[in-house]
């Protein structure tokens, strides 16, 4: 496993957990101000140790800070707590069951600002594809860590019950409202797939995606189609039936964006 640097204040290690939802693997990013001696890790991803303990190589001459979670789904949290052990640091996530320490650890709210060194980390939340989800805005590198809000290929997947669709359809147009405001978002660095470096296009592209499939959702229930399944069979013929499972999730989260 290698660290690839990819703009001056992100680094990305691929945790080895390819599949149908997570794409190549979990992206693990190591955040670091040029020249600091400290760093800040998000996401450290599954519990494979292999991988947890080639990201404590990567920070190994340095002191990390604390780990930051996008959001709760284990791919991204399973590993978290034995990093931190190993790395001696806390653990700030909007869920509380992930903090460490479990006593005082501090959560991540909308305003809190993260500093390690010169590096500087501003929390912006994005409920949808989970309640607990955040993103990450650093501002002197012009980047955004969104975690499964947007990913690098295809679309995020918002399932029921973890998932609701109200909010994540305010956060995507919250993202792009941010993508074309004078912040200066020059790219995406998702949870998982390569770095997008054109977001408002994808931001505009998830929003019409979303839109698109509750309209085919509509047209199924208006045609009879009135079971989660039956929709997905309807309106998901496009996709690899392996991912319906997660699809017959998400029509439920569009069922009940439809019928309050």
């Amino acid at each position: 496993m290698t660290v690839e640097p990819v703009t001056d204040y992100a680094s990305r290690l691929l945790a080895p957990n390819p599949g149908p939802m997570t794409l190549d693997g979990t992206n693990t990013w190591i955040l670091r101000a040029p020249g600091a001696g400290s760093a800040v890790v998000v996401d450290p991803g599954p519990m494979l140790e292999e991988h947890l303990r080639a990201v404590l190589d990567a920070v190994a001459q340095y002191s990390v800070t604390s780990v930051l979670l996008t959001h709760g789904h284990f791919d991204h949290s399973e590993g978290a707590a034995w990093f931190a052990s190993q790395a001696n640091c806390p653990v700030r996530s909007v869920d509380p069951a992930f903090r460490i320490p479990t006593d005082h650890a501090r959560g991540l709210a909308e305003g809190d600002v993260i500093t390690s060194g010169d590096l500087r980390i501003e929390v912006l939340p994005t409920p949808g594809h989970t309640m607990d989800s955040v993103c990450f805005w650093l501002p002197q590198d012009g980047s955004l860590l969104t975690g499964d809000t947007v990913l690098g290929r295809g679309t995020s997947v918002v399932a029921h019950p973890d998932g609701a669709l109200g909010p994540y359809l305010d956060s995507l147009e919250s993202l792009r409202a941010f993508a074309n405001s004078p912040a200066g978002v020059q790219r995406l660095l998702p949870g998982h797939g390569p770095v997008i470096n054109d977001p408002n296009a994808v931001l505009t592209y998830y929003l019409n995606h979303r839109h698109e499939r509750l309209n085919q959702v509509r047209t199924a229930l208006a045609a009879g189609h009135t079971t989660a399944e039956a929709i997905v069979h309807h309106v998901y013929a496009d996709v690899d039936p392996i991912l319906w499972p997660a699809a017959e999730r998400s029509v439920q989260a569009q069922l009940a964006y439809l019928n309050p």
